[in-house]
């Protein structure tokens, strides 16, 4: 079932368990960004998104893919509890070469071409090559170990990534369409009610 530490790693999700009901994270998808034994793990939720107007917090961004026509593309998604004032970009390149101003997650193939974008270098050293691009107040981290041990627990499952999970246009059913693509026991547990105590 994806336990074993080595499984964290970029690109990867880390999907809540029925368990977990800190607010933060109850039903999450985060996608690891970063993860070091020393250094610790850091990832954005990925079904969690707000009104705000990419425009309103970062305008030199807010046209990168203007007439994309993508739902929830223009809005911030809230990427976790931690540093709600600061913004991380995510974006999926088109050409073979990394643009300047974007780090691939790498380490897994269906996650290739997905990468984080340093918003304080120019838009325009990424327009034309970006098909996807969404921005996230605030991010998912966990101490060195402190992960693992809620992963003991039994608070998240660690189950790979594909870039529709990234990117999709329906985040409110992305926790179930995650699980449910596992199989076997994780597919029943999409179908856990909201709240058990309605059964």
């Amino acid at each position: 079932m994806g336990r074993m530490d080595d499984d964290i790693r970029p690109g990867r999700l880390l999907v809540a368990t029925p368990l977990l009901e800190d607010p933060n994270f109850r039903r999450s998808v985060v996608l690891v960004v970063d993860h070091g034994q020393e250094e610790g793990t850091l990832g954005v939720v990925l079904n969690r998104p707000t009104e705000v107007e990419v425009g309103q917090i970062l305008p030199p961004w807010a046209d990168l893919l203007e007439g994309g026509g993508a739902a929830y593309q223009g809005v911030v998604f809230q990427g976790g509890p931690v540093a709600l004032d600061s913004a991380l970009a995510l974006a999926r390149i088109t050409g073979a070469d990394d643009p300047v101003g974007w780090r691939g997650l790498g380490g897994i193939p269906a996650v290739a071409r997905i990468g984080l974008v340093d918003l304080d270098s120019p838009p325009s050293l990424l327009k034309g090559g970006v098909d996807r691009f969404r921005v996230f107040a605030g991010y998912s981290g966990w101490n060195a170990g402190q992960l693992r041990s809620e992963i003991e627990e039994g608070s998240w499952y660690v189950v790979p990534g594909e870039p529709s999970d990234v990117f999709g246009d329906d985040p409110d059913r992305l926790w179930q369409g995650v699980l449910r693509r596992q199989g076997g026991d994780l597919a029943f547990v999409a179908t856990y009610p909201e709240d058990p105590s309605l059964n």
